[in-house]
């Protein structure tokens, strides 16, 4: 990272997800004393496969922690959706980008744990079963609130990293209509999937199914899939009285060789309901506190940023403290140069996600009539490969990140 330590400050971040724990790393490694608060009894992941674009593994990388999660990691080469007869809908190889960049499949759970590890070696505190529910400040401090009406010591900064749902922002604000199921299965070499793809059905934009290579949780354990369906929240309740096997059916129907991974799914606990949300908080800092990650920019998954941006957020926050000569000036420093970035991935998945999950008729023509056929010559095809990989907007080099030796990555997947 550019620039040399002025301060040494006293942090507080809420929430251990991959934007507060990989801030806490680069800002302890920086000099500064973290305190981690997690409000479960102990750390954990939530959720199931996620995409690593070349923006995150550039942060990953160049925190020196790229190598590990490859190892945990499945390369992507592109994404590939189709209509449930069959017609091409989303075409998107990393290749169309003209040189060595691709993707990862991981599940949360890899990423987390390469992430925790490296936080629990450097000896950071975490203090876990800590429910907080406001902050405050004075001229000299700030402090968390917990729910039981206690507060934290004083820290000359507290970030909020603690996810969409934080209870720092508007909650309820900006819920989306459509959430997904997602499972995690075991895959087999026999299986009718390709490795190195996200690939897709859908059923015009009202229904989704997808399966998304996630590697090995366990480096000697079996290589898994992320099997995702796409679902409106007020649907959710019908289609658990509906029960496993009439949902089964519907997917076989729109996607026949996913049954094998059905067979693999023998009860309803094993999926599990994901909600989401659009947002942007109107001012991502303040006084003596900033919002990382989806605390202050959550989006739909369709174009697969989340974790992506929030290792840019936690990046760009060191970098904004390294070389401000103040709290608040490194503050604004931090969003200044994520903001444009950010601002334009907002404005790009609100245009996006309606032509993959909306029961309107008008998105899916206009994705498969014009959009499809567009993407497929210049400059549609470069186009869409640097919106789909992050890179649209410059954030590398706003950040001074570089790129990571994809070929020695790709020998770190497979090794």
């Amino acid at each position: 990272m550019t620039g040399s330590l002025r301060h040494s400050y006293s942090i507080a971040i809420a929430g251990c997800g991959p934007a507060g724990l990989a801030a806490a790393l680069l800002l302890y490694r920086a000099g500064h004393s973290v305190t981690l608060f997690e409000r479960f009894d102990a750390p954990r992941p939530i959720g199931s496969g996620l995409m690593l674009q070349p923006t995150g593994m550039a942060v990953l990388d160049a925190m020196g922690l790229l190598e590990r999660v490859a190892r945990h990691g499945a390369r992507i080469d592109g994404l590939l959706g189709l209509q449930e007869h069959g017609r091409c809908a989303l075409d998107s190889p990393y290749r169309n980008l003209g040189t060595d960049e691709f993707g990862m499949g991981i599940h949360r759970a890899s990423l987390f744990a390469v992430l925790y590890e490296a936080v629990a070696e450097a000896g950071i505190d975490i203090r876990t079963s800590q429910d907080i529910v406001s902050t405050h400040a004075d001229a000299r401090e700030r402090r968390f609130v917990f729910s039981d009406g206690s507060r934290s010591d004083g820290f000359d900064l507290a970030v909020d990293a603690s996810g969409w749902s934080s209870a720092l922002g508007e909650r309820e604000r900006g819920l989306l209509q459509f959430g997904a199921l997602w499972a995690t299965v075991e895959l087999d070499p026999a299986d009718p999937f390709a490795g190195n793809l996200l690939e897709q059905r859908y059923d015009r934009a009202a229904r989704m199914v997808g399966v998304l290579p996630t590697g090995r949780r366990s480096l000697e354990g079996p290589r898994e899939a992320a099997f995702f369906w796409s679902l409106r929240g007020v649907d959710h309740e019908a289609w658990r009285t509906a029960g496993l096997e009439a949902w089964k059916h519907e997917v076989r129907r729109m996607w026949p060789e996913t049954a094998c991974l059905l067979d693999r799914i023998d009860s309803e606990e094993q999926l599990t309901f994901a909600r989401y949300a659009h947002r942007t908080a109107p001012g991502p800092y303040g006084h003596r506190f900033i919002r990382i990650g989806d605390a202050w920019h959550c989006a739909s998954p369709q174009l697969g940023q989340g974790a992506n941006m929030a290792l840019l957020d936690a990046w760009g926050l060191a970098r904004g403290l390294a070389q401000g000569r103040t709290i608040d000036e490194g503050l604004r420093l931090a969003a200044r140069w994520r903001s444009d970035h950010v601002r334009l991935y907002q404005a790009v998945t609100r245009f996006f996600t309606p032509l993959y999950q909306s029961t309107a008729a008008m998105p899916p023509l206009l994705r498969d009539r014009m959009l499809m056929p567009l993407s497929r010559v210049w400059p549609g095809k470069p186009l869409q490969a640097r919106i789909m990989s992050g890179l649209f907007g410059w954030p590398l080099q706003t950040l001074g990140l570089e790129q990571p030796d994809y070929r020695a990555l790709a020998q770190a997947i497979s090794a």
